[in-house]
């Protein structure tokens, strides 16, 4: 097996960062849209509002997720810096591995929220639609 460095687990946290802070934007967006479609459906109590009130709280417990789980790769990432500065090779390359599995966890979780993210949008436009023709 290759060496782990110090270094290797330590590219993960700028990642992981910029990840996180994505996520904190998309988070304070739904929360935004979350409270503006309340207002709405106290006037208009139409099927698309709660249509699209569905997938945002779908979405928002996926961004939970996901900032869960780059929460949790940035925690292993440190952990297996933490068995590398001890010499602990065996279990540093297994945690390391955890970590990344965690990560690709949450970049599948933002391609799902992305997905319902669209979603969302095209029940808007087609409250629209007719408009166009």
């Amino acid at each position: 097996m290759n060496e782990l460095t110090i270094n290797i687990p330590a590219l993960l946290f700028p990642t992981i960062s910029l990840l996180l802070l994505a996520y904190t934007n998309r988070y304070i967006a739904v929360s935004n849209r979350i409270r503006l479609l309340h207002t709405q459906y106290k006037s208009d109590q139409s099927n698309g509002l709660l249509i699209q009130i569905r997938i945002l709280k779908n979405r928002i417990l996926l961004i939970r997720n996901m900032q869960l789980a780059g929460i949790g790769s940035m925690f292993v990432a440190a952990l297996t810096m933490f068995l590398i500065y001890y010499k602990i090779q065996e279990w540093a390359h297994a945690v390391f591995g955890f970590s990344l599995v965690l990560m690709l966890a949450s970049l599948s979780l933002c391609a799902v929220e992305i997905y319902l993210s669209n979603k969302a949008l095209m029940v808007q436009l087609k409250d629209i639609e007719h408009l166009v023709n």
